[in-house]
């Protein structure tokens, strides 16, 4: 175990896929908090070493997601390809020190090998671990870790607990390929051991992977890490994650009108709890996060969660920080956000955001802001101007609403709109019906101070002239 004093060192190890997956940025994120609620260091390491996959594209996308998701790392990222010779490096010592052996295994001879061992019920190892390497071929070789054969290897998990593999279930690992390339195991122990990392915070989809580390830690005589494995993210449904269920890339998120910080404070809880507490920024959540909240149950993805607590730092953002963020959602969806129209997204942003879940859902909740004079009014939206009286009514009002003064704020406008139908000596009931559907066509809004306020004196009286 990692030396409590020593200073915390986390990492996150994404292999770069073309985007930054909601479970990756779960995993950056706990390894983002534990490090810098404890003052310590996060570091960023691509695992890039398959070569096919690898494009800079791909790298960008996942520094774009963290970077987009508020999470910053210590110095430059680390590629885990250019640390071969590194690895070649440990491997050769493996071997020189007795720990690791020559196979001249071929494929074919590997996979009868392995179906004799299963045939047996015993662990597959390779002819060559105990051989004379007098009798070696002159042939194409891999390097294999030599692997105890007796007793278990445990693993102290800080989230689940003393975890206990026989050895007798863990072959001879392939540390170093007969092209000279690394595998993945090796790699991992020599980077996170060359890193400093003191604490490895990931899937636990790698807890057998930890088994294997282990061991070459232990024949490397270098201290473990702490390892702590999360639970992976299930769907609504408890079925493995999917596309379908929503698990997109971080920037998917982004560009349904997520707000970072809505998306931190969700993965946060999404497997990890304080209490009864929902909403937890950032500087709180580095002061909160340990390990010892991690819940062993795999979290479910849930989108309706989701939407309430980004609805909440939309609803905290300031009004110029909400037209900001709103504004290439309106844009996107073709809206010019001409002098007068980004005026009234302005004026209407305090009411406007308090309507939106998401970013995207301004597009909808403003629309009435936005439409062309005259309104198209059809179908049940038109039917209170059919009324008896509407006519009139709208007239008058709109005479009410002429001095400048009741234009102040959409409570002065409320407060007209009262004196206006009690000097009628008629119902509210009388008065907002038509009003409304001469102002917003039917369309989803707010309430008819806010509807006035955000179209602004010129444009309301002319669309209330328009029906009059």
């Amino acid at each position: 175990m990692a030396d409590n004093q020593q200073p915390v060192v986390t990492r996150f190890a994404p292999s770069p896929t073309g985007y930054l997956h909601i479970g990756g940025a779960r995993t950056a994120l706990f390894n983002w908090l534990y490090a810098r609620g404890r003052g310590g260091k996060f570091l960023l390491r691509i695992e890039d070493t398959d070569r096919a996959r690898h494009t800079p594209e791909a790298v960008q996308a996942i520094i774009d997601g963290l970077t987009w998701l508020g999470l910053d790392w210590d110095g430059e990222p680390v590629s885990q390809y250019e640390q071969a010779p590194r690895h070649v490096e440990i491997a050769n010592q493996l071997l020189a020190e007795g720990k690791a052996y020559r196979c001249y295994l071929t494929p074919d001879e590997i996979t009868a090998a392995r179906d004799q061992a299963r045939a047996d019920g015993v662990r597959f190892e390779s002819k060559w671990r105990d051989a004379d390497p007098a009798t070696a071929p002159d042939a194409p070789f891999s390097i294999r870790f030599k692997a105890p054969r007796d007793g278990e290897t445990i693993v102290e998990d800080a989230v689940q607990g003393r975890v206990a593999f026989p050895n007798s279930a863990i072959d001879d690992l392939i540390i170093l390929r007969s092209d000279g390339g690394p595998t993945y195991n090796l790699a991992v122990v020599v980077d996170d051991h060359d890193m400093g990392v003191t604490h490895v915070i990931r899937g636990d989809d790698h807890l057998n992977n930890a088994a294997r580390q282990t061991q070459i830690y232990q024949a490397l005589g270098w201290p473990l890490p702490v390892f702590a494995h999360i639970p992976l993210i299930h769907g609504s449904d408890g079925s493995k994650l999917s596309k379908r269920h929503g698990a997109l890339g971080v920037e998917a998120y982004r560009d349904q009108g997520y707000l970072p910080e809505g998306l931190f404070n969700y993965l946060l809880r999404l497997g990890w709890a304080h209490g009864d507490e929902e909403i937890i920024p950032y500087e709180k959540a580095k002061q909160l996060f340990d390990l010892k909240g991690i819940n062993k149950a795999p979290a479910r993805l849930d989108l309706d969660k989701l939407n309430h607590v980004n609805a909440h730092y939309v609803a905290a953002l300031s009004d110029e920080e909400f037209v900001r963020w709103a504004a290439p959602f309106l844009q996107r969806a073709g809206i010019d956000l001409d002098t007068d129209n980004m005026a009234r997204l302005q004026r209407s942003a305090a009411f406007l955001k308090t309507r939106c879940a998401t970013l995207a859902d301004v597009v909808a909740a403003s629309e009435f802001l936005f439409l062309t004079r005259p309104l198209a009014i059809e179908g049940k939206a038109a039917k209170p101007l059919h009324k008896e009286g509407a006519t009139a009514i709208l007239n008058d009002l709109n005479h009410a609403l002429s001095e400048e003064a009741v234009w102040a704020s959409p409570e002065t406008l409320d407060e007209t709109l009262q004196a206006f139908a009690a000097a009628k000596n008629v119902g509210f009931g009388v008065v907002g019906p038509p009003a409304r559907a001469a102002l917003t066509a039917g369309r989803p809004s707010p309430g008819l101070g806010e509807v006035l306020y955000g179209l602004g004196r010129d444009e309301s009286r002319s669309r209330l002239a328009d029906q009059a």
